[in-house]
């Protein structure tokens, strides 16, 4: 099931492994949070299939799908206790990975500004009904210091783009951006979780990703200011250091 799995893998042979999960915007979106962890951790970059021309085999056509997939890959290469970061499309397949691991493979869980859950007095944002300078207006705090007019890209970028918002429909189910039986599950996780959430996020909003941390029987919600969604992209000194101290923390438990 993994042989199809492009996977970038950094950092030393020993230690707590770490597995990162991107977004839709591919795993340069996540880059810098896997060179990180990769200073000292042994770190699992993977594309999700699909993604930047990979292959998407058939039997991974859904959130749920991705989740086994990368439950596979960690079972496959003898790793257990697993920190798994997951930004966005990324954070909802690590929430999945989660609900549904039965094997103790993951040890702790940081979701960044995921989505996957839903919570009908704050709807995730129709991100495909998005232009570009939308995007950015939404996503960012600082929408002109992200946006990037597509007419001032090369046309292959353009196309990858495209190809990758395409795979993103449809493995996320649409505009949705949510799975209605996820939230309940979640009540199951009892691996310490972090939710990181930037504060000027429109994708998903901050009351959003309380709910999200509430759904967890053992979460704790922090924010990130003068952040949207990628928070490690608009603020990377905070979130990082956010991270390193809960996955200090849950070293010592």
């Amino acid at each position: 099931m993994t042989s199809e799995l492009a996977l970038a893998i950094s950092g030393p042979a020993t230690g707590r492994p770490v597995l990162v999960l991107h977004g839709g915007g591919g795993p340069v979106t996540v880059a810098p949070v896997a060179e990180h962890f990769a200073a000292s951790s042994p770190t699992l970059l993977p594309t999700h299939p699909g993604w930047n021309g990979t292959a998407r085999p058939a039997d991974i056509a859904c959130v749920a799908d991705l989740a086994g997939h990368y439950l596979q890959l960690l079972h496959d290469r003898g790793l257990s206790d697993t920190l798994v970061v997951g930004s966005s499309l990324g954070g909802w397949v690590a929430a999945e990975m989660a609900a549904a691991d039965t094997e103790g493979l993951i040890g702790r869980l940081a979701l960044v500004d995921a989505v996957g859950i839903e919570v009908e007095e704050e709807p995730v944002r129709d991100f495909f009904a998005l232009d570009a300078k939308g995007v950015a207006t939404y996503a960012y705090y600082d929408p002109e210091r992200f946006h990037v007019a597509p007419e001032d890209l090369p046309a292959e970028r353009r196309a990858a783009m495209a190809a990758n918002m395409a795979v993103l429909r449809v493995i996320s189910g649409g505009p949705a951006m949510a799975d209605p039986t996820l939230r309940a599950r979640l009540a199951d996780v009892t691996v310490p979780t972090l939710v990181l959430w930037g504060e000027a996020d429109r994708i998903v909003t901050p009351a959003y990703g309380s709910a999200y941390a509430a759904a967890f029987a053992n979460a704790r919600y922090v924010t990130v200011p003068q952040a949207g969604h990628l928070p490690h992209l608009e603020q990377p000194e905070r979130t990082l250091a956010l991270l390193d101290a809960f996955a200090a923390e849950t070293v010592a438990r």
